[in-house]
């Protein structure tokens, strides 16, 4: 192997095979160096295009003509727009106070009508509040006795035998009584014997006697002295079917409450159920406490419960109300006369105060009731209701004489102020008006 590689190192190369020449490509001339443009350089500018040819002189001057109307007519238009939206900018305004006006007007308008509502609310509250006055409440007593006296009066008459027979048919007839028509009678007789009354004089005589009758040596109409003291303070208020007894006991709670005095009812007329129920109405109006018992309950031991429970709570005023009986029969007076004692036991000195109240529309008969509850409990004040529906109002006259009990309240009408406080002077000044 190595003999044959040496062999191989010493054979000669071989001669190279004719080849055709190589022919050198052609050199490419270098392109010129284009120029650097420079950095801001601007852009060449455009050609521009050719000028129109200027126009004929007429036709330059109506093509100005035509601009300068064009221009008249786009100001004539913007200056028109201006006017039209100044106009309706004003006529907005217009609207606009034309509707704060009606609006303003249309607000007073109904400011009004609420003043003059709230005003006629108030006039109203301030008429039920104080309720009818006496005058109206006597209005039917008015235009009956007291009209007849006035004509009897009338015309500058001579007081003579005539008028006096006349006067004695007027007071016989007025629902007085026979005892106080005969006083007033004869007083006026005395008069005339004297010589010292014409028709006016004698009847400012009669009103003045009417009035002392009415006075009670000035106890008429005042509250009971143990009513500044004692506490309870308790009414037992008394009276016939029919007369008011449980009405008149509910306004004057609501009298007694709005004076500030805290009030107790006590419903002791048991045997009659819509009484108790109207009791509780009241006391719910009023905002009082009621003691009431049970249906066909001994009145005696309501009325007990009723009084020591306003000791306990330490109330100002207890008012009983009582069974409405006929006075004309005898166990139902005898049945008051229990009550009356066992309210003594409850609370030291009571009843303090033994209300009883009559109708005035019985007229007469009034005093025949008066006098035999009187005789029965002792009756301490009257409440004569219903004044406003009679024309026998004279029947407080003729309570006053016979009895010498004091009218402690008067009813003229439905609502709570319609009950007033019995005042001589403002009575005799109502009836006579």
């Amino acid at each position: 192997m190595a003999a044959l590689r040496l062999a191989r190192r010493r054979r000669p190369p071989a001669a190279p095979s004719p080849a055709a020449p190589r022919r050198e490509a052609a050199p490419i001339p270098p392109s010129p160096p284009r120029p650097a443009a420079a950095p801001d350089a601007a852009p060449a500018p455009r050609r521009a295009p050719p000028a129109a040819p200027p126009l004929p002189p007429a036709e330059a001057a109506r093509v100005r003509e035509e601009e300068e109307a064009r221009k008249k007519e786009e100001y004539r238009r913007k200056k028109e727009a201006e006017r039209l939206e100044r106009e309706h900018r004003a006529q907005e305004r217009a609207e606009a106070e034309a509707r704060a006006r009606a609006e303003a007007e249309r607000a007073a308008a109904e400011a009004e009508e609420a003043r003059r509502r709230e005003e006629e609310e108030e006039r109203r509250r301030a008429q039920a509040e104080a309720g009818k006055t006496l005058a109206a409440g006597l209005e039917k007593t008015r235009v009956g006795f007291m009209a007849r006296l006035n004509a009897l009066f009338s015309g500058g008459k001579l007081v003579d035998d005539a008028v006096l027979a006349d006067l004695e048919e007027v007071l016989f007839t007025a629902d007085i009584g026979v005892k106080t028509a005969t006083r007033l009678l004869e007083s006026a007789r005395e008069r005339v014997r004297r010589k010292e009354a014409d028709a006016d004089r004698l009847k400012e005589a009669l009103r003045e006697e009417i009035a002392r009758i009415l006075v009670l040596d000035g106890t008429a109409g005042a509250t009971p002295a143990a009513a500044a003291t004692a506490r309870p303070w308790v009414i037992m208020v008394v009276g016939v079917n029919g007369s008011g007894k449980t009405t008149t006991v509910g306004k004057l709670a609501a009298r007694l409450k709005a004076s500030g005095q805290t009030v107790l009812l006590g419903a002791g007329d048991t045997f009659r159920a819509a009484a108790g129920e109207q009791l509780e109405i009241w006391a719910e109006r009023v905002s009082a406490p009621v003691v009431r018992g049970k249906e066909g309950a001994d009145p005696a031991s309501v009325c007990f419960e009723a009084v020591q429970r306003g000791g306990q709570e330490g109330l100002d005023v207890v008012l009983c109300d009582t069974a409405g009986r006929l006075h004309t029969k005898t166990p139902l007076m005898e049945e008051l006369k229990k009550v009356k004692r066992v309210i003594a036991k409850a609370a030291p000195g009571a009843p303090h105060e033994v209300l009883l109240v009559l109708d005035a529309t019985n007229g007469q008969n009034a005093i025949a009731q008066a006098r035999q509850f009187h005789e029965a409990l002792g009756v301490t004040g009257i409440a004569l209701t219903k004044l406003d529906g009679t024309a026998k109002g004279g029947v407080v006259i003729g309570i006053c004489d016979e009895l010498r009990i004091p009218v402690r309240y008067v009813g003229v009408g439905e609502s709570v102020a319609d009950l007033k406080p019995f005042v001589p002077g403002e009575f005799v000044e109502a009836l006579f008006g």
